[in-house]
């Protein structure tokens, strides 16, 4: 019989990986009505409505303060650490006319060529800094 494992110590591993956020259960729950504005944006009124007044338009869903600044600031990383799922952020940077790697690559910090290279070339090497936590005592 095996012991039951601790699910919050299991997801916490997850915080642990450098680079990338885990959609869990409790991301979805902070993120809910940030999603659900990006997902208004795949009608066309939505979108001409967002485009007219940004701020106007944030305001009238249940965001926190951080969610509506990190959205105007087109900040996905940030919006993700906030609940935002990359399927439905794609939303809001296709409604400003941007492909999914344009936006991805201001995400990893890397040109769109150098960015797109990468990901032809096989993405990202699996070498390196695999942990934060070991990061942080000089471990990898």
């Amino acid at each position: 019989m095996t012991e039951p494992r601790d699910i919050h110590a299991y997801l916490a591993q997850f915080d642990d990986i450098p680079g990338t956020r885990v959609f869990t259960a409790a991301r979805a729950r902070q993120g809910y009505h940030l999603n659900q504005f990006a997902m208004s944006l795949m009608k066309a009124e939505n979108r001409e409505r967002w485009k007219a007044d940004e701020r106007a338009y944030l305001d009238a869903w249940k965001l926190s303060d951080d969610q509506k600044q990190a959205v105007l600031d087109r900040d996905y990383n940030r919006l993700l650490d906030l609940g935002g799922n990359i399927y439905f952020l794609a939303k809001v940077f296709s409604t400003d006319g941007q492909s999914f790697l344009q936006a991805v690559s201001t995400m990893s910090g890397m040109s769109l060529e150098d960015y797109s290279a990468m990901m032809i070339a096989g993405g990202r090497s699996p070498e390196g800094v695999r942990s934060i936590k070991a990061n942080e005592k000089g471990d990898t």
